[in-house]
C-alpha cells in the first residue's frame, strides 16, 4: 500500500478527490482519508447515511471520514489490525499534527505540502509541522495568482527553522482561472468532471499523478485524463 499525505491548512479536498479519480482510472484501488478538523468531505461527497465515522464510495474512490488512524478504518472494514489495507494507494488529507502522528506520516511515503500564499495558509500550514522530530521530505503544491519567485522565497524563509527538506520539484496551481466555479458546479451534481478545468489545473494533476505512480508515464496519464473528460 502506497500512503500519500497532503499536509496544510489550505483547502485540499477537491484537489485530492480529482487526483484520486485519475489514479482510479489508471487501474488503482484508492482510498481518500479526510482527517481534517473541518471534514469538508462530509459535505461534498454524497453518502446515504452519515455517522461519526464511515466509508463511502464516490466515483470509484473509497472515502473515509471521522477515523483517528488506519487501524480504526481496518476495524470498520472488518479487517484484522495487522492485515494489509486492501488499497493500492491511500491519500490522506491532513491539517493538524495529531493526524500526522496518528497516521504515522514519515518518509516511507510521498508527502505534499499544500498552501496558498495568504499568511493564514502559510503560517497555520507550517504550524502543523512544528512538532515533527525528524526531517520530513516534502513536495510543494502551491496555489498562487502569480507563481512568483518572491512568494516561494517567503515560504522558504518562514519554514527555515522547521525540520523540512523540500523537493526540488514543485507544483503550481492557478489560484483562480475559473476552476473554483467549475468545481463548485460539479459539487452540486455530485460529480468529478474534468471538462472546463483550466489547462494549468489539469497539468498539475497529471504531474502529481505521475510522481505518485513513480513511472515515466506522462503521455499515458494525459490520455487517461482526456478519456475522463470525454466521459464526463
Amino acid at each position: 500500500m502506497n500512503k500519500i499525505s497532503f499536509i496544510g491548512s489550505f483547502d485540499k479536498t477537491d484537489l485530492i478527490l480529482y487526483l484520486a479519480r485519475i489514479l482510479v482510472a489508471a487501474g488503482n484501488r484508492v482510498m481518500v482519508v479526510d482527517t481534517t478538523i473541518t471534514q469538508k468531505s462530509r459535505y461534498v461527497v454524497p453518502v446515504i447515511q452519515q455517522t461519526n465515522a464511515y466509508v463511502t464510495e464516490f466515483e470509484g474512490i473509497d472515502v473515509a471520514v471521522g477515523f483517528n488512524n488506519l487501524e480504526n478504518i481496518k476495524a470498520f472494514l472488518g479487517m484484522p489490525v495487522h492485515a494489509e489495507m486492501p488499497y493500492d494507494m491511500v491519500l490522506i488529507d491532513i491539517d493538524n499534527y495529531g493526524a500526522m502522528r496518528n497516521f504515522n506520516i514519515n518518509n516511507d511515503g510521498k508527502n505534499y505540502f499544500v498552501t496558498g500564499f495568504d499568511l493564514y495558509s502559510l503560517r497555520k500550514g507550517l504550524d502543523i509541522l512544528s512538532n515533527i522530530q525528524e526531517n520530513l521530505f516534502l513536495t510543494k503544491v502551491l496555489f498562487s495568482r502569480t507563481a512568483s519567485k518572491e512568494e516561494e522565497e517567503y515560504l522558504n524563509y518562514l519554514s527555515s527553522e522547521y525540520k523540512i527538506e523540500w523537493d526540488n520539484e514543485k507544483v503550481y496551481f492557478p489560484f483562480e482561472l475559473g476552476d473554483g466555479t467549475v468545481i463548485a458546479e460539479n459539487q452540486r451534481v455530485s460529480k468529478i468532471r474534468f471538462k472546463r478545468l483550466s489547462e494549468q489545473y489539469k497539468e498539475g494533476l497529471v504531474f502529481i499523478a505521475q510522481q505518485i505512480l513513480g513511472e515515466d508515464n506522462y503521455n499515458q496519464i494525459k490520455r487517461l485524463l482526456k478519456q475522463l473528460e470525454r466521459n464526463s
